[in-house]
């Protein structure tokens, strides 16, 4: 069969809505086996990494795979749980809560659910979960505040190439980003005040996110323009001054050049520039990860230490505070305006009774 139905379908079964949370991914497990496929998958999508496939394939498949899944399965054995990553965890709680919330405001009608990007929970197994519930009516909400291709279109195109699979579609509404809401911003504001009021304040706040290459914002991504923008109506919610804090790109990779500044190379300057207390916080982060608690807690912290400086903290993401799962509703909210299950299923159910049988 070239389309995907349902298994025990039946036309006389209740339409639901559903809202879709994902997020970027994790491996199975912290070993070499487990980030073998993860890592092919990741770097084999032609959104995060565009080169050549053919070229690529080589690079990917020759090189980069034999060497990097025995030192990310390091890396990830540093940050993981009994619940497995943090991402896994923290994403699943998020889903959780904003579940908790649907049916305290709409009953049944609506399910929620989470899956990766990458890896497991898989969007397309998620979805068959969903429609096989009765879902009709889809909200995707991938945990990504700013936009980019290699994010947020990544999900996009996931979520098409599935729905190329199956016979019934649902219909689709699709959140690009939330970079800019208020609530947002007041959310991160909250929560760097929070630190504040505990810890004291530093000499600068660093605000650093995860970098993509400047070719794409060449090419017309606006991820670099919407994570300044991002940075820019914080520091106006904190009132900081332009020297008091600074935006930076993490993870780069490969030889191009990528957004700057780095993050890495700035933390390593700035000592050298009189400032010896910093604070980090990677705002473009939903849930914190691999690269938020070891990169930016573990790998920077030293950078900067060694290079001189007296004091770094790093501040956590949102993760599923309350404050966070108060933004995230509102967005599934707005998005769920309009949609209702209740007249789809009356019609239903009176052609099923008219009939005598399923229609």
């Amino acid at each position: 069969m070239k389309y995907k139905s349902n298994k025990g379908f039946s036309h006389s079964q209740a339409d639901k809505i559903g809202v879709l949370v994902t997020n970027l991914g994790t491996p199975q497990a912290p070993t070499k086996q487990a980030l073998r496929p993860y890592l092919k998958e990741f770097l084999s999508d032609p959104r995060v990494v565009e080169v050549p496939r053919i070229i690529w394939w080589f690079i990917l498949n020759l090189i980069i795979l034999n060497i990097r899944p025995k030192r990310s399965a390091e890396a990830y054995s540093t940050v993981w749980t009994d619940e497995g990553s943090p991402l896994l965890s923290i994403t699943k709680a998020q889903s959780n809560a904003i579940a908790k919330r649907c049916k305290e405001k709409y009953g049944d009608d609506v399910i929620v659910d989470f899956a990766m990007r990458y890896g497991q929970p898989a969007i397309s197994d998620t979805i068959d979960k969903m429609l096989a519930n009765g879902v009709r009516k889809l909200v995707v909400l991938p945990l990504y505040p700013q936009y980019s291709a290699s994010t947020t279109g990544s999900t996009f195109d996931a979520i098409a190439n599935d729905f190329t699979k199956r016979r019934w579609l649902p219909e689709l509404r699709f959140v690009n980003h939330y970079n800019d809401r208020d609530n947002f911003i007041e959310a991160l504001a909250n929560k760097v005040r929070a630190h504040w009021e505990k810890h004291g304040r530093a000499d600068k706040l660093i605000l650093s996110y995860h970098g993509i290459p400047k070719r794409y914002l060449m090419n017309g991504d606006p991820y670099h323009c919407e994570c300044h923008k991002t940075s820019r109506l914080l520091a106006e919610k904190l009132g900081l001054s332009h020297d008091e804090y600074m935006t930076t790109f993490q993870s780069r990779f490969g030889r191009e050049e990528w957004l700057k500044p780095y993050t890495d190379e700035t933390l390593k300057g700035l000592p050298g520039k009189g400032v010896k207390s910093i604070q980090v916080m990677c705002p473009g982060f939903s849930a914190d990860c691999l690269e938020t608690i070891e990169e930016i807690g573990e790998e920077n912290h030293e950078y900067f230490m060694e290079a001189g400086g007296e004091r770094y903290e790093y501040i956590d993401a949102l993760n599923s505070d309350e404050e966070h799962i108060d933004v995230l509703f509102d967005i599934v909210q707005e998005n769920l305006h309009g949609w209702t299950v209740e007249s789809d299923n009356s019609v239903r159910a009176g052609l099923a009774k008219a009939l005598g049988s399923e229609v």
